[in-house]
């Protein structure tokens, strides 16, 4: 029998993770729906601009909203990485900086968002990253950011 590499895992198996299981957020502050690709140093996630979300605006998500969403895509690769490779617990981390911030558009109700975080570099519980938001090929966010992680 094969053993599943979680190294490598298909879009199919990091669609079917459970939220809840990576992240310390709980509904109704989860700004991503789930995940859609894992690689080492990058991960992307998938969100639909709801209504209901709290960071929605007259149909309009706003700025906050989306480093949120940032930050939850981030978390959701530290936990990824913590529950099925290193077996452990969620962790917690904190923005340390955000620089480099520009918002080209902000995304209304019913848009599919996808979030790509690239790390940059990775060292004593400090991450460097690189952000990207986007609705289909329309760029909407670009950000580096800092974050430290909770030993």
């Amino acid at each position: 029998m094969n053993e599943f590499d979680f190294y490598n895992p298909s879009d199919e198996f990091m669609r079917s993770i459970r939220l809840s299981e990576l992240l310390p957020q709980q509904p109704p502050f989860v700004m991503i729906d789930c995940l859609t690709h894992y690689e080492k140093d990058k991960v992307v996630s998938e969100t639909t601009i709801r209504e209901t979300n709290i960071y929605v605006e007259h149909g309009v998500m706003q700025g906050y909203g989306l480093i949120e969403n940032i930050a939850q895509t981030c978390a959701a690769r530290i936990g990824y990485i913590n529950k099925y490779i290193l077996k452990q617990g969620i962790q917690i981390g904190y923005i340390g900086s955000l620089k480099n911030l520009t918002i080209e558009s902000l995304p209304h109700t019913g848009d599919v968002i996808t979030t790509e975080v690239t790390v940059q570099d990775e060292i004593l519980g400090m991450i460097l990253a690189k952000a990207i938001i986007r609705k289909g090929n329309q760029l909407l966010v670009n950000a580096d950011l800092k974050i430290a992680l909770k030993s």
